[in-house]
């Protein structure tokens, strides 16, 4: 049996991980301070769970963790539009808030059990954009705005402490996730929101960059099949496989909403857009190769185009503030 810590585990991602370690018969200490954009009710649930502790705080107040084998740090402010209007909570949470975990570790005393791996969520936002081909884990970090400029900064910490202190370590970054559970702050919960709000659709750059899809379940499998594996010391890009254009994105999302399928094209769905905002800092497209992943024996089994109608139909039908 793992035990495991998870910060964040009230976040979009966070919770999906929280189930899956919980679903594998894992031990789970979660903490998270509960931001605007968490899930309150994997809480609900988590004190009804056996297996599962819960506690409300702030990663960088954190003064100690529990004896466990993973801390996997999922806690993290992550939206790029809030870190181009104040990076202030990004570098607190992102960068202060994982040097304080790194110094938890590094203090856990080793003379009763070895010292806990440290699992770190970062995202493929730290390589900057690139027009052709896949960045690799060995590509050169040039993020492109605040956000990603934070994720870098702590992914170099990481590799610091690691040389420094002899901190055992993992990094995981995932492309853009989707799925049930996401604020509304993010592509496609948003847009469901402002067609429910009548309100049109602000494309950035016309909607021409390119994401790629990746289910949150399907990231959580990531975290099982690496931690399962028992490699340490590694980084790892993982991705959907399914790449599109956020106009496309949005256009899917639309004729969901409104004829119950992507594909069943929306006659007015280009009066719903509003595509004269350019965001500084655009990146136009974002690929990883995930092949190092995939050795380990993981690959998506969530298809977007299978998956869409009902991501939209549950934010339809579940109005977020």
């Amino acid at each position: 049996m793992k035990l495991v810590v998870i910060t964040g585990c009230c976040g979009f991602i966070g919770s999906h991980i929280t189930a899956a370690c919980l679903n594998k018969g894992w031990k789970v200490y979660g903490i998270d301070k509960e931001t605007y954009a968490a899930n309150r009710s994997i809480v609900r649930d988590a004190r009804l769970e056996s297996n599962m502790k819960y506690i409300k705080e702030d990663i960088c107040n954190l003064k100690d963790l529990p004896d466990c084998d993973y801390i996997i740090n999922v806690a993290a402010e992550t939206h790029v539009g809030n870190s181009i209007i104040d990076s202030t909570d990004f570098i607190h949470s992102n960068i202060t808030g994982v040097k304080n975990l790194l110094d938890i570790v590094r203090r856990k005393p080793s003379n009763v059990a070895k010292k806990p791996i440290f699992f770190h969520f970062s995202t493929d936002e730290v390589y900057g954009d690139i027009v052709t081909g896949f960045h690799t884990e060995e590509s050169p970090l040039m993020p492109s705005n605040p956000y990603s400029a934070s994720k870098a900064a702590a992914d170099m910490l990481i590799k610091a402490w690691a040389r420094t202190y002899g901190i055992d370590y993992l990094i995981l970054r995932p492309t853009n996730n989707y799925g049930i559970g996401q604020y509304p702050e993010k592509l496609i919960p948003l847009v469901v929101k402002l067609l429910q709000r009548e309100r049109k659709i602000r494309l950035h750059n016309k909607g021409e960059p390119f994401r790629n899809w990746l289910h949150a379940e399907d990231t959580a499998q990531a975290v099982i099949r690496i931690i399962e594996s028992g490699v340490v010391n590694e980084i790892f890009n993982v991705a959907g496989g399914f790449e599109q254009k956020n106009k496309d994105t949005v256009i899917k999302v639309i004729n969901s909403y409104f004829n119950g399928g992507y594909d069943k094209e929306y006659a007015g769905y280009e009066d719903w857009l509003d595509l004269s905002y350019v965001r500084e800092g655009q990146d136009v497209r974002y690929s990883v190769d995930d092949g190092k992943l995939r050795q380990l024996g993981w690959e998506p089994v969530k298809k977007f185009d299978q998956e869409i109608d009902q991501v939209v139909k549950h934010y339809k039908n579940n109005f977020k503030w």
